[in-house]
């Protein structure tokens, strides 16, 4: 049996009450609390998680119920005997796809009972690449559910029929997409409120305003006959604010052209 989708959810305090007919504890380690922003990853690794996400701010963060992680084990939605959850490409071909019959029934569940601003996205390489803009996005939505491909991918017809978004670290190919889905959710939590305790360092970080972050210094003054910037020691904000554009407008030039092609044509005219 699983939960009743078609009730709403309501809340008591923080944690999320929803009618099921599963029985459940009323006290878990990791109540699901009301409101908080959440990140569901179908994986067939789901003892990968928290991993690096625990660790750090974002797992003080995921201790404190400014976020929330669930991960959805996709062999419990295998076939048969053996819980197959992939067959041989149609058609011919190396390797093996994940099936619409196991991966289809994993999405509903996840998203049964999500609210409507709420991402579904296959972390693929042939995806939109990750940027600034969409962890943006993604913060500002009520959580997002993640598929970790394996193998030779997942059948195009679950993402056809589920309207699947495909978003991608890079442009090379892992075994899987739990790297990647813990990236993304560790550059999206970051952006939560009260996961870093000071808004400013995401304001002044790299794309945050479509250029590289300019370089960083502190203690010791100077080192092995390198000294900080003297600008940066002068105590005048105003210059020091103008020292920091200009780097990161230099830098941006010289690393990332597409980056401050960008930047050009989008900068306010003067």
């Amino acid at each position: 049996m699983t939960d009743t989708p078609d009730r709403p959810a309501r809340s008591l305090g923080r944690k999320t009450i929803r009618p099921s007919l599963t029985p459940r504890e009323l006290i878990t380690p990791a109540p699901d609390l009301f409101g908080v922003w959440k990140a569901k990853v179908i994986t067939l690794f789901p003892t990968a998680f928290p991993g690096v996400l625990g660790e750090s701010l974002t797992g003080k963060a995921l201790q404190e119920g400014l976020w929330q992680l669930e991960t959805l084990d996709l062999r419990r939605f295998g076939i048969g005997k053996h819980r197959n959850v992939d067959d041989t490409p149609a058609g011919g071909g190396a390797g093996m796809v994940l099936r619409t019959d196991v991966l289809g029934p994993a999405i509903e569940q996840a998203m049964a009972d999500t609210a409507p601003n709420w991402p579904l996205i296959y972390l693929s390489p042939r995806g939109r690449p990750m940027d600034q803009s969409l962890m943006r996005d993604l913060a500002r939505a009520d959580g997002v559910t993640l598929i970790c491909g394996r193998f030779e991918g997942v059948d195009e017809r679950v993402l056809e029929e589920y309207g699947v978004q495909e978003v991608s670290l890079g442009d090379f190919v892992m075994t899987g997409g739990e790297i990647a889905a813990q990236a993304l959710i560790d550059a999206t939590v970051r952006l939560l409120p009260g996961v870093l305790g000071n808004q400013a360092s995401t304001e002044e970080e790299s794309f945050s305003a479509g250029l590289l972050e300019h370089p960083q210094y502190t203690r010791p003054a100077e080192w092995k006959g390198r000294a900080i910037p003297e600008v940066l020691m002068s105590g005048h904000h105003g210059k020091i604010a103008e020292w920091r554009r200009e780097m990161s407008e230099r830098i941006t030039q010289a690393r990332r052209p597409d980056l401050w092609q960008d930047y050009q044509r989008d900068k306010p005219r003067k």
